[in-house]
């Protein structure tokens, strides 16, 4: 069992850490720091993402476990990005926040991003991307109560990551293009990607409608079964 100090130092870990620390470090990457030092900061959002999901859990034989099952869904929504156009990144970061807990949605969303950007191109945008997907699997785990029980707001909440997603690297676009963030060169660039950021938001809702039930039913056995 965790002392009362460490039980603090956890809390602030896992409320520093996303909010803060990592946003900070993004940030950093994109206005401070050289192009070609970007897989160093990627580097050091996959560290903190970890020491997140660490912060996360009270017992290490049960964490251990843990980690398993959120490795083999990153596993999944790495392969599941090679998928033309409908990818299901988002929905199984989503899935894993929902049933894991948000720290084990932000690794995945972030994990996933890191490994399939070796194949798909590892840029200064990853870093973003390993934000956005992150973001979107931790607050998926701080509304699990609410998704679990109405498949309406997990399919509306698959609809609004999508939009938050392209609205997130779209604040990429902006400081890639200018150096720094302007809202009129923001909103030129959310109007252009509106074909995409429907695609998410599409491509979410599909996968979400299929898949939420089959995996969330497979996830709660496992969780039974090794008592996660």
């Amino acid at each position: 069992m965790l002392t009362i100090r460490q039980e603090k130092v956890r809390r602030i870990l896992r409320f520093a850490i996303p909010l803060l620390l990592i946003p900070l470090t993004v940030f950093l990457g994109a206005v401070v720091f050289d192009a070609k030092q970007h897989l160093y900061v990627s580097f050091a959002v996959v560290f903190l993402s970890l020491l997140l999901f660490v912060a996360g859990y009270e017992k290490k034989r049960i964490g251990t476990r843990r980690l398993v099952i959120t490795a083999v869904l990153t596993a999944f929504s790495v392969i599941g990005r090679f998928i033309p156009f409908f990818k299901p990144i988002t929905a199984l970061t989503i899935l894993a926040g929902v049933y894991l807990g948000g720290e084990a949605g932000f690794l995945v969303g972030a994990l996933s991003a890191f490994l399939s950007d070796i194949w798909f191109g590892m840029g200064p945008w990853t870093s973003f991307q390993m934000l956005a997907w992150g973001l979107i699997g931790l607050l998926a785990g701080g509304l699990a109560g609410l998704l679990k029980k109405s498949k309406p707001a997990l399919l509306a909440y698959g609809v609004l990551s999508g939009a938050a997603y392209s609205f997130m690297m779209d604040i990429w676009t902006v400081l890639s293009y200018n150096g720094h963030f302007t809202f009129p060169l923001y909103f030129a660039a959310l109007l252009t990607a509106l074909p995409h950021t429907l695609l998410y938001a599409a491509s979410n809702f599909v996968f979400l409608f299929f898949m939420a039930r089959p995996f969330g039913e497979k996830l709660e056995r496992i969780k039974i079964k090794y008592g996660v």
